[in-house]
């Protein structure tokens, strides 16, 4: 269970990253304004700084999330469970805000907040164990 939750994590960082290049690097293309509905490249352009800001917030979820996985690969198992309960289960709060503030985003609270929880449950299991 400790590998699944620790594969799991890593797939949450995964997605985290790729969040963080479409809103930091690729907020105007086509493909992040289907993603986040954000209209026009002229309106995409009215936000990209709050959404440059926000995917740093996301690289660093999956940063913390990846130094975790490396730490309890490397023995160091105490930290390396707490950073990566401490990433996952900030993506996991954050998709229930996301979740709770706007319901008509539930897909992308899903999609950000699924995997992640799925490895906090895995890992505590795997712990427990």
């Amino acid at each position: 269970m400790i590998v699944a939750g620790l594969v799991l994590a890593s797939a949450a960082a995964l997605v985290h990253v790729f969040i963080f290049y479409l809103e930091s690097i690729a907020w105007t293309s086509a493909r992040a304004r289907k993603i986040f509905g954000t209209g026009t490249v002229e309106q995409a352009k009215t936000q990209k700084e709050l959404a440059f800001n926000q995917s740093f917030y996301n690289l660093f979820l999956a940063v913390i999330t990846m130094l975790g996985t490396v730490f309890f690969a490397a023995g160091a198992h105490t930290v390396g469970a707490t950073l990566v309960f401490t990433g996952t289960g900030s993506m996991v709060a954050a998709s229930l805000v996301l979740l709770l503030s706007s319901p008509d985003k539930a897909g992308a609270a899903l999609k950000q907040g699924v995997i992640p929880l799925l490895g906090v449950i895995a890992l505590a299991l795997g712990l427990a164990l």
